[in-house]
């Protein structure tokens, strides 16, 4: 299976950049705990000076959400969301093992950091683009929505729709559960100084599974002159940790 955003997306979002992960025998064993513990402390700290409304990471994905129509203070991106919680409550919502890593690598960087269960993507192809209005999102409720024409959302070859908004909500169609075994991981970011931002989360995230479970990650960053990520059990030549 291919994931890629497609050239529309990138061609109005050139700050764009994106990093995609996929690895094996991921489950609910490890603990992960003291390492959600020092991510979530960093963020911490860097809220202690200020908000997450003035982060340029989330600022960047404000901006985005703008120019899409979308009122910035109602629909946040991922990373703003968690942040956001993290400041008012002082904790993260406690999931899988997996997702509570990435999540709070995520707030430790200030980006999204999307985790699917790849068993739940129909492929041969995953594409963030701009939604056609026929695609079916499927929410933690189990709920069905269409997203809105012209909507960016991640579309497999199913015509499922893996995300809302973009990078604002996931769908409960490929959430991790505890029957998941491989997972996608993407992160994206679109302030100055992205490429450098993602290629330090997918580094991070590729060693903190290695640390957890037995499993080898597979990554790399994706550019309008590489935009694909093919997900693969074998490893690839031009499959390369950053």
């Amino acid at each position: 299976m291919r994931f890629r955003h497609t050239d529309a997306l990138r061609s109005d979002h050139p700050r764009l950049a994106a990093g995609a992960l996929y690895t094996t025998g991921v489950d609910r064993t490890a603990d992960v705990g003291p390492r959600v513990t020092e991510y979530t402390a960093r963020a911490r700290a860097r809220l202690a000076g200020a908000s997450e409304g003035q982060f340029p990471e989330v600022l960047a994905w404000r901006r985005a959400f703008a120019r899409m129509g979308l009122k910035p203070t109602q629909y946040r991106c991922a990373s703003e969301s968690l942040l956001r919680r993290l400041r008012k409550e002082g904790t993260l919502p406690r999931i899988h093992p997996v997702v509570d890593l990435c999540n709070a690598i995520s707030v430790a960087h200030a980006v999204p950091v999307a985790v699917l269960d790849a068993d739940r993507i129909t492929g041969p192809l995953l594409e963030v683009r701009y939604a056609h209005g026929d695609e079916e999102y499927t929410t933690f409720g189990g709920d069905l929505e269409h997203p809105a024409p012209g909507e960016v959302t991640y579309a497999d070859s199913a015509g499922h729709a893996h995300a809302r908004r973009w990078t604002n909500r996931q769908s409960g169609h490929s959430a991790v559960s505890d029957r998941t075994d491989r997972i996608l991981v993407v992160t994206e970011a679109l302030h100055d100084g992205g490429t450098d931002t993602v290629a330090e989360v997918l580094e991070t995230i590729a060693r903190e599974l290695t640390a957890h479970w037995p499993t080898t990650p597979t990554t790399a960053l994706l550019t309008s002159t590489a935009p694909e990520f093919t997900l693969t059990d074998r490893p690839l030549s031009d499959t390369r940790a950053p």
